[in-house]
């Protein structure tokens, strides 16, 4: 659901929501929107009215960005400063403040560097603990295929770079040098530093999953008409909302919200829809078996209809699954967003709420590290602000 829908919904029916802890967040640095090595080009640039997003990487206190529009990606230390670049010569100015390898002279020594690589469109990134980078990237359009089974565009691959930029091969759906991906929605870092690619096809999700070395290790088809259904829940239908890889093992947590038709009692006819519930299965990558299931509780919001009073509830999202199992859970309100995190193996939960102005949401884009740390690029009118909170510390 859109922070604008939400909003819109207060308005009209009065809504409150209780008072949950706030999380301090820390405003890290901020760029300018641009194409130097110091800003993100994110958008209005001449002639391009598509859309290419940026993304955000965190690992260990260093931020990884993809420049979707820019065509490039950097790795950024905490105070925003620039330390290398991988970048596409054809679409950005030659770096200012950092050194190309070509132009080094022999046995000089550099801190700070830049690599050419032909970029096209940069879009979901994952580092790993060996601080390589996995990149997603669209082919030209002419390498552009089409897989006739799953109805899917095939116009993505994967670049893996290594912890200091430089190159080393590309994955497709076999692995290295393989055929294109379909839509990608996200990159994962498992267990071991393996590779878990999630696909959104018209019919479902594939989860693509390689060893460190590029090898294709497993492949998860989760079908729209094959979603699991308790056998309790006579009458109601599924939807996915969105599948996240453990960072400690083999594992998927598919989440599944599920509804309930609703009818007229004047005319016994069908009315529409309304929430049911909602679960998040965890599954085997092996051998695709759901091991169990976790119920996710609602998010109530309290207000009037027709000067009665009505609670409302609606699906929390899956945000992320971080190291021993997890889970957090979001959902937009006024001003930021409602955080849940479900811990099964203690049944514990815990709530907090992180702050994004309204006047940063032209575009954002979050990133969950393994230990719990939420951190996001917030996009104004004039700026890009790089922030961070803590959510790690709930859990110490």
């Amino acid at each position: 659901m859109s922070v604008l829908f939400l909003l819109i919904l207060c308005a009209v029916f009065g809504c409150s929501k209780e008072q949950i802890p706030a999380v301090s967040r820390e405003e890290l640095f901020s760029f300018q929107i641009g194409r130097l090595e110091d800003q993100i080009a994110v958008y209005n640039l001449e002639g391009d009215l598509g859309v290419r997003p940026t993304n955000i990487a965190m690992r260990e206190g260093l931020f990884y960005i993809s420049d979707g529009a820019g065509g490039k990606v950097v790795r950024y230390n905490s105070y925003g400063n620039p330390l290398f670049m991988i970048y596409n010569e054809e679409t950005n100015p030659p770096p200012m403040t950092l050194q190309t390898l070509e132009a080094l002279p022999e046995g000089e020594v550099i801190t700070r560097w830049a690599f050419t690589y032909p970029l096209q469109r940069p879009g979901k990134i994952m580092v790993d603990s060996r601080k390589h980078i996995y990149v997603e990237d669209r082919l030209p359009e002419e390498r552009h295929d089409f897989d006739p089974e799953g109805s899917a565009i095939l116009n993505n691959v994967i670049l893996h770079f290594d912890a200091d930029g430089v190159f080393l091969s590309y994955l497709g759906r076999e692995g290295l040098g393989g055929s294109p991906f379909p839509k990608i929605e996200g990159l994962y870092a498992s267990v071991n530093d393996e590779l878990a690619v999630v696909c959104r096809i018209p019919g479902g999700w594939n989860v693509y999953w390689f060893d460190p070395e590029g090898l294709a290790l497993y492949r998860v088809e989760i079908g729209q008409e094959a979603l699991p259904i308790p056998p309790a829940k006579t009458g109601v239908f599924a939807s996915l909302d969105m599948i996240s890889p453990a960072p400690d093992a083999r594992k998927l947590y598919v989440k599944v919200d599920y509804y309930r038709d609703t009818y007229d009692a004047s005319t016994n006819t069908r009315s529409g829809n309304e929430p049911d519930s909602s679960l998040i299965w965890i599954m085997q990558v092996e051998d695709g078996a759901y091991q169990k299931s976790i119920e996710a509780p609602f998010f109530e919001i309290s207000g009037t209809e027709n000067n009665q009073k009505t609670n409302f509830k609606m699906f929390y999202s899956l945000l992320g699954v971080i190291k021993g199992e997890r889970i957090f859970l979001q959902f937009p309100v006024e001003n930021g967003y409602a955080i849940l995190i479900l811990m099964p193996e203690t049944k514990e939960q815990r709530q907090g709420f992180i702050q994004v102005q309204n006047d940063e949401l032209q575009f954002n884009a979050f990133s969950l590290s393994p230990e719990g740390i939420i951190s996001a690029l917030l996009v104004d009118l004039w700026n890009v602000k790089l922030v961070w909170w803590r959510t790690d510390k709930f859990f110490f």
